[in-house]
């Protein structure tokens, strides 16, 4: 999905949970969301083995280096994502992917409200 692109600009530009404003905060929370939907989108076609996005959400919560209480804000978050989109797809179907390509362009817009402009060359 073209989320992973988005989600490694966050990496791309790291900033500690704890200097970000408010808003940016928010928007990770958001993305967290977003990722935990995209987990269960791409496991529900790709099968219970699949961590891809598990493991880049572990990524964002390393990278970010949130405190305790915002760290359980990101989980539950993802949680939440995981658990919705689950339940509205509990097998993969042309739904599904289209539920992914949505997903994808989620993931896409809250990743570039996180990172910085770069100076043009």
């Amino acid at each position: 999905m073209r989320i992973v692109l988005a989600a490694l600009a966050l990496f791309a530009f790291p900033a500690f949970a704890q200097d970000r404003l408010p808003v940016e905060r928010q928007v990770l929370v958001d993305l967290a969301q977003v990722i935990g939907q995209a987990h269960a989108l791409r496991q529900t076609c790709n099968g219970e083995d699949d961590q891809f996005w598990r493991s880049r959400m572990m990524s964002l919560l390393e990278t970010e280096d949130a405190d305790f209480v915002f760290s359980e804000r990101l989980r539950a978050a993802f949680n939440t994502g995981f658990m919705a989109r689950r339940q509205q797809h509990p097998s993969c179907t042309a739904e599904t992917r289209a539920a992914e390509a949505d997903v994808s362009a989620q993931g896409q817009a809250l990743a570039r409200r996180l990172a910085p402009a770069r100076p043009q060359r």
